[in-house]
C-alpha cells in the first residue's frame, strides 16, 4: 500500500489508492439542477455523466475513474439490483437529443451507496456505480480529481455546478442541453444559522450559492458535480445533494461533502476492482 507522502505529483494527492493516472484527472479540453445557468460546450466539464433510469434521466453523476461514477445516494437508493438492467450511464454528451454527439451509453454492474444514508436528513448521501465496461478516455471523456485529504475551501471560493435539471423554480422545465454556473462556497457557520438551514447542515455536507437566491442547482441536477479549481486542477468537491426549493432566498444548495468520503470511496473501488492502478511519483 502506497502512503500519502507518495501520492504527490502536481497536486494530485487524493488518497492512499487511486484507480486511474494523476495525470489523467481533472483537465478538460479548451474549449470555449441548474436555475440562472448558461448552456455548455462540449468538452468543458468532461466527467459530467446522466444517469438514466428506464430510458429517463434522473440524475447527475461524475466519473472518477474508467468504471466509477460517484452521484448521490438519494439517487439510487430505491433502485439497486436487480434494476440494474434499467439503469444506463450516458457521457461525453451536452445535450440529451442524442445528435451529433459521439455518445457513450454504459450498463451499469454495481451499485454501492453509504451505508448510514438517511434519506430523512439526506445525510451520508454518497453513492459509487461501477460501469461494466471500462470508459474510453477522450476530450470529451475525462474523470476528475477527488480533493486532498487536508483540503479545506474557504469560504467565497467560486465553483462551478453543472447538470441537465429544471431551469425554473416552477420545475416547469427540463432542459435538453447541459446548463453551468458559478456557485461561490458558504460557510457552514452561515449555512447553519437560524435564518439559513438552522443546524441542519452536518460535517458531512457544505453549502455553495447565493442567498439572495436566482442561482441554484434544482430537480434532475441532482447526484452531479460542485467543482473546484485549485492548484491548477478541477477537484470534485461536492456532489448535488438537497435543498429547499430551487433558488430561493436563504435557501442555498446543498452539497454532499466529498473529502469527508475519501477513505470510504477508495475503500469501496479497492475492493471492488480487479487492478488499480497507484499514482506514482516518477
Amino acid at each position: 500500500m502506497t502512503n500519502l507522502a507518495s501520492l504527490h505529483r502536481h497536486g494530485c494527492l487524493s488518497g492512499r489508492i487511486v484507480a486511474l493516472k494523476c495525470s489523467e484527472c481533472g483537465s478538460r479540453s479548451k474549449s470555449s439542477r441548474i436555475i440562472g445557468g448558461s448552456d455548455v460546450a462540449l468538452g468543458r466539464w468532461p466527467w459530467q455523466v446522466s444517469l438514466y433510469l428506464n430510458n429517463k434521466h434522473v440524475c447527475g453523476g461524475s466519473i472518477i475513474a474508467h468504471q466509477w461514477i460517484v452521484t448521490a445516494a438519494h439517487c439510487v437508493h430505491n433502485y439497486r439490483s436487480p434494476q440494474l438492467s434499467s439503469w444506463a450511464v450516458f457521457s461525453g454528451i451536452v445535450t440529451h437529443s442524442m445528435e451529433g454527439q459521439n455518445t457513450h451509453v454504459s450498463a451499469v454492474e454495481k451499485i454501492i451507496y453509504h451505508q448510514k444514508y438517511d434519506d430523512r436528513s439526506h445525510d451520508y448521501d454518497v453513492a459509487l456505480m461501477k460501469l461494466e465496461k471500462p470508459l474510453n478516455y477522450s476530450d470529451s471523456v475525462r474523470p476528475v480529481c477527488l480533493p486532498q485529504y487536508d483540503q479545506e475551501m474557504a469560504a467565497g471560493t467560486e465553483c462551478w455546478i453543472s447538470g441537465w435539471g429544471h431551469t425554473h423554480p416552477d420545475r416547469s422545465h427540463m432542459p435538453k442541453t447541459l446548463k453551468e454556473a458559478m456557485v461561490p462556497l458558504i460557510s457552514t457557520k452561515k449555512c447553519n444559522s437560524s435564518c439559513v438551514y438552522d443546524g441542519d447542515i452536518t460535517l458531512r455536507m457544505m453549502c455553495a450559492g447565493y442567498l439572495d437566491g436566482k442561482i441554484d442547482a434544482c430537480q434532475g441536477d441532482s447526484g452531479g458535480p460542485l467543482v473546484c479549481h485549485t492548484d491548477y486542477t478541477w477537484r470534485l468537491v461536492g456532489v448535488v445533494s438537497w435543498g429547499m426549493g430551487c433558488a430561493e432566498p436563504n435557501r442555498p444548495g446543498v452539497y454532499t461533502k466529498i473529502v469527508a468520503f475519501l477513505d470510504w470511496i477508495h475503500h469501496i473501488i479497492e475492493v471492488n476492482s480487479v487492478r488499480i492502478n497507484l499514482c506514482k511519483t516518477d
